[in-house]
């Protein structure tokens, strides 16, 4: 989960003025958390509740901060602003870059998948909008699993046949033919799930570790801190999160959010 908040930040810089420079300075007084960050922590908040309602958790979250970096987006301010939020069918990325806690918390694939869902639903309850918190989700429940028993080389078939595999069959009928060309998306700002979700499973599938994953993805020139935030979702649980990489995020976050972490990962890390 703080993998995704990792991501968002580090992205953040580049949401509105992108770049192709793999390079990119890692962190400056112009990066910060956005609204990937905020509805991440409320679904973990939920989750610490032992609630499904999770749009509650998200509607109270974002209006309590109402101004965050880049803003929210504009169908989703309107739900926000409503004191009886409904669901419009969406299919933006954005019910998979808050979905992340569930795949830490969850165990059976049926329950990953079921709340998922839920947490999509709320807002985004287009077909696509679902279908792409639960790849995201499924994707983190499965390296949590896999992780506790691999030992060797991690290569781009051990993470397509062993992790990657449940999600990338939610849009590929035949995951070991799932192909993704990046150039077709470089420079091109998509905030659907279908143009984001299997472009953030090809880049962790490619990746050598977790930075190496956040740069490939803010550095594709697209929408950065939300593929950052579905990249690094994924890969802090390949990969784990240098120590100085946490404390330099946590360091930028509220005391309220710092606190939902602590006692997220104090149960489920």
């Amino acid at each position: 989960m703080l993998g995704a908040i990792i991501g968002d930040i580090i992205g953040s810089r580049w949401e509105f003025n992108p770049t192709n420079d793999y390079h990119f300075e890692w962190i400056s007084p112009q990066n910060n958390y956005t609204d990937d960050t905020i509805c991440t922590t409320a679904v973990a908040d939920a989750i610490l509740h032992q609630s499904d309602d999770y749009g509650t958790y998200i509607h109270r979250w974002c209006r309590n901060h109402p101004c965050p970096m880049g803003g929210y987006g504009g169908r989703f301010v309107q739900w926000i602003q409503s004191d009886h939020p409904q669901p419009y069918h969406s299919f933006g990325n954005g019910s998979a870059m808050r979905v992340s806690a569930i795949g830490w918390a969850f165990d059976s694939i049926e329950d990953v998948l079921s709340e998922a869902e839920k947490s999509a639903a709320c807002s985004h309850n287009h077909p696509e909008g679902i279908k792409g918190a639960q790849a995201v989700a499924i994707a983190i429940r499965n390296a949590r699993h896999w992780k506790k028993q691999f030992s060797g080389t991690i290569t781009p078939q051990v993470l397509r046949q062993q992790v990657l595999n449940r999600a990338i069959s939610l849009y590929c009928e035949q995951p070991d033919a799932f192909q993704l060309n990046l150039e077709d998306y470089r420079n091109r700002f998509d905030e659907t799930c279908q143009g984001t979700v299997p472009v953030a499973l090809w880049i962790v599938m490619h990746s050598s570790g977790f930075e190496d994953a956040i740069r490939q993805a803010v550095s594709l020139g697209t929408d950065a801190d939300t593929l950052g935030a579905i990249v690094g979702s994924i890969a802090e649980v390949i990969w784990s999160i240098p120590e100085t990489m946490k404390q330099q995020t946590l360091s930028l976050l509220p005391d309220e959010m710092r606190q939902v972490l602590k006692d997220f990962y104090n149960i489920y890390e």
